[in-house]
This record gives structure tokens, sequence and C-alpha cells, in this order.
């Protein structure tokens, strides 16, 4: 998975982009970048206002969500922002000179760490119980022909047992999140102060989906998991295990509706009194109705990470899962 992703011919070093392939919401529509500036500025408020307001960009594509959250912060904050888009691949020509380009998050920083759509491609294993009841890691070929390999042993195995339990049913499959817990981790403490957020396709412990959710993408469809660098390779995130004490998880809507994206209609008389900012406000409320929306983007998990200060979203009406007291989960 680390080839087919990163490697020298991977499909995230591919020129055509991330976007050349499938649609986040970042591409949906330029409110998810309004949205994540004002969660910015709520960052602001809660640092006092410091003299540099870093954004840091994790798994940046072509820097299309740092140039939109630039654009849409107001005049007395952009003086003071940075932007750090996090990627890969190499700077794209024509970005925005303000934006800063890295190969992994800068550290020391005081700001908005914001990750959408990283954790899952960060690559894991994957493993399956076979016909005598016992879990064992699921080897791949580079053409996509899968066996069963070795028992899944020491960390992954305690992993398994307390976030990802699998009976002993032959066909059962499990998707070994402690790469990404580790690498959650390591992110936010790149922060000195501030808010870590992971955006992602998610379940909990709950819910995990029996079979797991590995699968690819290419050209906008979704395809055999293959790994030969051609197509993307994602699985969702058990976002539950990657949260840290003081964390908590909520929907994509409900984070988008606690920052202003609403995909109520524009009045009606408004048709009449202004037929051209109806038609606009009418646009952008589809398009706040796809990023909220039951059973597509609105699902997403937001993971919500303050490091040094009070959550900029607060509490009310918006906690999935109380994790302040993970470790005792």
């Amino acid at each position: 998975m680390e080839d087919a992703l990163y490697g020298p011919d991977g499909f995230y070093l591919r020129p055509e982009g991330p976007a050349g392939h499938f649609r986040t919401s970042v591409h949906a529509s330029p409110l998810f970048a309004g949205a994540v500036a004002r969660l910015l500025c709520r960052v602001d408020e809660a640092l006092d206002h410091p003299d540099e307001l870093v954004f840091v960009d994790l798994g940046a594509g072509r820097g299309e969500l740092s140039a939109g959250v630039l654009a849409a912060l107001p005049a007395d904050v952009a003086p003071r922002a940075r932007a750090c888009a996090v990627e890969r691949a190499g700077r794209p020509a024509g970005l925005d000179p303000r934006i800063e380009w890295h190969d992994r998050p800068p550290v020391g920083v005081t700001g908005l760490l914001f990750a959408n759509e990283w954790l899952d491609n960060v690559p894991l294993d994957v493993v399956e119980v076979d016909p005598e009841g016992l879990v064992r890691h699921v080897l791949v070929g580079e053409d996509g022909t899968e066996s069963l390999g070795g028992p899944v042993e020491g960390a992954d195995a305690s992993w398994l047992a307390r976030w990802w339990p699998l009976a002993a049913e032959p066909g059962l499959r499990a998707e070994i999140g402690r790469p990404r817990d580790e690498a959650w981790t390591r992110a936010a403490a790149t922060l000195t102060r501030g808010l870590a957020v992971a955006v992602d396709y998610a379940h909990d412990r709950a819910g995990r989906p029996p079979f797991g959710t590995l699968t690819g993408f290419r050209a906008g469809r979704e395809t055999a998991p293959v790994p030969d660098g051609t197509c993307d390779i994602t699985a969702h995130v058990a976002l539950d295990a990657c949260a840290r004490p003081g964390a908590s998880l909520l929907t994509q809507r409900a984070a988008l509706r606690a920052l202003g994206v609403s995909g109520g209609r524009p009045p009606l008389s408004l048709a009449s009194s202004d037929p051209v900012a109806y038609v606009q406000a009418l646009t952008r409320a589809g398009e706040a109705a796809e990023l909220i929306a039951e059973g597509g983007l609105g699902d997403f998990g937001w993971l919500t990470q303050p490091v040094g200060i009070a959550d900029p979203l607060g509490p009310a009406g918006r906690l999935l899962v109380d994790v302040a007291d993970h470790e005792e989960q």
C-alpha cells in the first residue's frame, strides 16, 4: 500500500493529483474552505490573536484547501496567517506564493492543523479469519491476488482485541488502524497550541463493518484495490481509536452547521426583488446541502483535538463520543 500510493510511481505522485480521480468536500464547494476559515478564526480567538497564526493543510492534494482558506479569511486575520500545505508530491505550478509547501508537518506551530481525507490513505494491514477461526494477515500481489499469511500477534493483536474484536467466523475481516493512531498522534504533537482536526470516512467500535472497507478509486469510479500505483487505495478510519484524551468526535453535518453552513433555501420573495442574488443563494444552498447530506458527505467523521485551548467548536449538542477518559475505555 505504501509503494502503491507513495512510491516512485505511486498514485499520489501522479501529475493529475487526487482531484483527477475523486471529489472531496474541498472540491464540492468553496463553502467548505469558508467554513474551515471560520474555524481558523475561532482558533485565533481561543489563542488570543497571536502574532502568527498557522494553518497546516495535511494531505493537501494540490493546495486547493489552503488557497480557499486564505481567500476566505477576514482582513483582520489574513495578515497574521501563514498557510503550510503538506503533501508528498511536489509543489504544483501556479500555486499562491503565500502558501508554503512541505513534505511533512512543520513542528512547534500555533494554529489549526486540518487533515481532510488524509488518514484513510495512511497504509495499514488487513486481516481475515481463516477456516479454523484464526485471525491471519491478508497478503496481496501487485495484480491484486490475495492469500492468507501468518497469524496476527503482538501489538496488532492487542489493537484488534481493544478496537476491532473479530468473532471466530471464517471470512470476517478487519483493518488494523494502529499505524493511523500513531500517525495522528505524531501530527497533533506538532502543535504547540491550537486545534488538530481529522476529517474522514469513519466508523466506531459499536459499528465496525464485518468485512472491512478496503477499496480503490480510479477516474471517479470505485474499483478493486490493486496495489500497482494506478488507483487510490483507501479504507475507512477508526477515528475513535485515533482519539486521545480531550478529543471529540462529531459528524461533518454537525461541524459545518456549527460553522454556519446551512442547506436552507433562500426566501422565494428574493426571486422577485433580486433574481441574480436569488440564483446565487440557491446555488450556495445546493452546495451546502451536499456538504451536510445524510448518507453522503455529511456523514464524514470529524475528530477534533484541542492542544492547550478549549475546543473552539464547543460541546453543546455535538458530541457523539466523549473520549476525555479514552485511556479507560
